[in-house]
């Protein structure tokens, strides 16, 4: 099978003592029958990448290409493709395949794949999954390839160079927000207003939640307000906090990082949820199960969504009006922004216009 040349850029290693990512050159795979090959037209930056490119995470695959938010357009298809064309303008997320037989990925949740080594991530993942042949590359490079089903429609009335995050960050906020059945007469409180976090203030609100961004950074109050927050919360201030003691029927949070969740439990009401996106690691201190008992709360953890969650979130925020704040970059400057990633210094959301690497 002949290979497609391809440019992108990657690690070779863990981004210390001075590492950065670098431009490489890789050989994709022609399409195999139920495979699209799709020109990558933009790419959104996710903090993940920043968390896997250092290993973060101990399951590091090197070299590694980032890059799960993807917009594109077909360039060809496999001969039983039958849902695409070439022109087709396209996303493809944080999944390129999975075992497509076990009963999550029946129920469109390939996300919990129980084949062999569950689904094919769409970087850092291998191929098959059967857990064989190369390792994936993903999002920051000229093209890429992916299985049919986990390829999607982009509505017409989404701006495509700033719906690259949807198919991360907009469907990971909109999964947990479906899942415990947000809706009009519910108060919600989104607490860390970044690129996970803005989304989810967007999606709640068109639910019909009243929603209460919750930040530590004051400066953010009308950052929050102006994605549509009806109101803010400075989780510093201790009085704030227990003002709203035992008022939020449900809580999604974004920090990335280890933190304490002993500090919002307190916030859910009776039978209330409280569910942690983007955080891959154990919560600071240990859970305080006398709260969680005290009004049958709901803790939780949810990653991302399958294909079908994420064909309904980029429809709902078409249906909705819905975009992510962008910032737009060249991929030269790639390894500013996850430095500013890091720092927290981005609104909401870095995207590469990948024209920048083709020229």
């Amino acid at each position: 099978m002949e290979k497609i040349k391809t440019k992108g850029y990657g690690a070779s290693g863990a981004l210390i003592g001075g590492k950065t990512l670098e431009l490489m050159e890789f050989d994709r795979s022609e399409p195999k029958p139920d495979e699209i090959l799709i020109d990558v037209l933009y790419c959104g930056v996710c903090h993940s990448d920043l968390h896997q490119v250092n290993n973060d995470w101990k399951n590091t695959i090197y070299p590694c290409v980032p890059g799960h938010e993807i917009i594109g357009k077909v360039i060809s298809t496999g001969s039983s493709v039958s849902k695409f064309k070439a022109g087709d303008l396209v996303g493809v997320g944080c999944m390129i395949d999975s075992c497509k037989h076990c009963d999550a990925c029946l129920d469109g949740e390939e996300q919990f794949c129980e084949g062999p080594v569950g689904q094919t991530m769409t970087y850092n993942g291998y191929w098959k999954p059967d857990g064989t042949d190369f390792n994936t590359f993903g999002g920051y490079s000229t093209n890429i390839v992916a299985q049919e089903k986990f390829v999607m429609s982009i509505p017409e009335s989404l701006n495509p160079a700033a719906a690259a995050p949807i198919l991360c960050a907009g469907v990971t906020t909109y999964s947990p927000l479906k899942h415990f059945g947000v809706k009009a007469g519910h108060k919600v409180g989104v607490v860390g207003i970044g690129g996970l976090g803005h989304m989810g203030v967007k999606i709640a609100k068109a639910m019909g939640a009243s929603v209460t961004a919750i930040t530590t950074k004051v400066a953010k109050r009308e950052s929050a307000l102006g994605l549509g927050a009806d109101d803010v919360l400075i989780s510093e201030d201790k009085e704030a906090m227990k003002a709203q003691t035992a008022t939020f029927d449900f809580l999604l949070i974004t920090i990335p990082y280890p933190f304490d969740i002993n500090d919002y439990i307190p916030l859910i009401r009776r039978r209330g949820a409280i569910v942690t996106v983007g955080l891959l690691a154990p919560y600071k201190a240990a859970t305080n199960n006398m709260e969680v008992a005290k009004f049958s709360s709901t803790v939780g953890g949810s990653m991302i969504g399958g294909t079908i969650e994420t064909q309904e979130v980029l429809d709902f925020c078409a249906e909705h009006g819905i975009a992510p704040d962008v910032q737009m970059i060249d991929i030269k400057d790639i390894n500013e922004a996850l430095n500013k990633v890091k720092e927290e210094e981005v609104r909401f959301r870095y995207v590469i216009d990948m024209a920048t690497l083709k020229n």
